[in-house]
């Protein structure tokens, strides 16, 4: 039989996930304006990354952007392939990049797309360096497949 204090220590069990779930919830990033010179460089082997975003909004379950500056001649990774969708948008430089199994040469202003556990690389074939913004999101919809 359900007695009286089943059901308050129930309601009491309900209520305390409630609250831990709401505070241990991340908060949804708001609008924000990001200044290039406030965001910290990490200098890497052959890279330097500045990370703008990391963070969930109020329509995907996590909105990134960085900013890679790569020197001539290097390739950033191997060829890889993750769940989330991908864009790239070259800001100076000449890259080559993996596209559908197709290596296609790019330069400023162009915009890469990698879809969904597709195979894609990018590498620096300029004789300076090439910098390049990528947005990465991951919603609901995204497939839950590990990064590789």
């Amino acid at each position: 039989m359900i007695t009286p204090r089943d059901i308050t220590i129930a309601a009491l069990s309900v209520a305390a996930t409630f609250a831990i779930t709401a505070v241990s919830a991340p908060k949804p990033m708001g609008s924000v304006a990001l200044e290039w010179r406030d965001v910290p460089v990490q200098q890497e082997e052959v890279r330097a990354v500045r990370q703008f975003l990391r963070a969930p909004t109020a329509t995907l379950d996590e909105l990134e952007l960085h900013v890679t500056t790569l020197q001539a001649g290097t390739t950033s990774h191997a060829p890889h392939k993750h769940p989330n969708e991908e864009l790239v948008i070259i800001k100076e430089g000449t890259v080559e990049v993996l596209v559908d199994g197709q290596l296609k040469r790019v330069g400023p202003g162009s915009v890469v797309f990698n879809a969904s556990n597709q195979m894609h690389s990018l590498r620096n074939v300029g004789e300076g360096p090439a910098t390049y913004h990528v947005i990465n999101w991951t919603t609901s919809a995204t497939p839950s497949s590990k990064k590789e």
